[in-house]
């Protein structure tokens, strides 16, 4: 019986379809080498209404072995010096979001203690970054949407980490210090939208504008152009609309940084909601 007439009735019903397959999900190990670096368009609660776009992450996250914990960056999450979420399991969600039917925040995704990577993300980020541990504040929802879909038995370590600034540049290099915990089975995630523009909603014919920047940063990113990519306000067509703000636009480059070659980048996910783009993308 489906359930897809109640607000998250979609999630209900992938929950009810998947949860099986995502509990036998071969765990990541060292033969498997790196495992990507990812940049995902997570939408807002109306994600958990759309059965094609949970069925398109969930597939994505079955394509690569489950990893052993996962670092995410959230467009909804600026803070300096870098702090990261409670690592405690099952740290209350953070439900930062309004105006929409009340169950959305009432659905859980309590993943399991994540202390280890709490104490390794520090120590990768020290001594040039000073972590702070915000111990009561939970994923958001640029976290736990995509990864309710992702990994919906909630039985991966999650780690949040928020961005020390809105730097296009400063997020590549910060992006690049956590390289090195994809050797170790940690997947990192940039989670924000390949567009984001509230204007299309009201003017259709801006969306003209959002296909645009979404055809250049494509091609920009297959030619691994780490500088047009980082200076999309002069380069990118588009992008006063497609970007008024840069919060959304700039997990993308902490998904540059690191990755080990940006110009791998192949799309996951690839097409238009309400005029923007939900490309989502993986790199090597």
């Amino acid at each position: 019986m489906t359930t897809s007439h109640l607000p998250a009735g979609a999630y209900d019903d992938h929950l009810a379809r998947v949860l099986p397959q995502a509990a036998e999900h071969r765990l990541w190990v060292p033969a498997d080498g790196a495992l990507p670096s990812l940049f995902i368009s997570h939408g807002a609660p109306f994600t958990l209404d759309d059965p094609q776009w949970l069925d398109d992450l969930f597939t994505w996250a079955q394509s690569m072995p489950k990893p052993k914990a996962i670092v995410i960056i959230s467009a909804h999450w600026e803070d300096a010096p870098a702090a990261i979420s409670g690592a405690a399991a099952g740290t209350p969600l953070y439900y930062d979001f309004s105006g929409f039917h009340p169950r959305y925040k009432t659905l859980p995704y309590a993943t399991p203690d994540a202390t280890d990577l709490a104490r390794r993300l520090t120590a990768t980020l020290s001594p040039a970054t000073t972590v702070h541990e915000h111990a009561d504040r939970g994923l958001d929802h640029g976290a736990f949407i995509p990864l309710m879909a992702m990994y919906p038995a909630a039985d991966v370590p999650v780690v949040q980490l928020s961005m020390p600034s809105l730097d296009p540049a400063a997020l590549v290099e910060f992006g690049a210090r956590l390289r090195s915990l994809r050797d170790e089975g940690v997947l990192v995630i940039g989670s924000g939208f390949m567009t984001h523009s509230f204007a299309v909603f009201r003017r259709p014919d801006l969306a003209a504008h959002t296909k645009a920047f979404d055809e250049w940063a494509v091609d920009a990113l297959g030619r691994g152009d780490v500088d047009a990519l980082t200076d999309y306000r002069r380069k990118a067509p588009g992008a006063a609309v497609a970007h008024p703000t840069a919060d959304h636009y700039v997990p993308l480059l902490v998904a540059v940084g690191a990755a080990s070659d940006p110009g791998s980048a192949l799309s996951a996910i690839d097409r238009m909601v309400m005029g923007n783009s939900i490309r989502s993308v993986q790199m090597n």
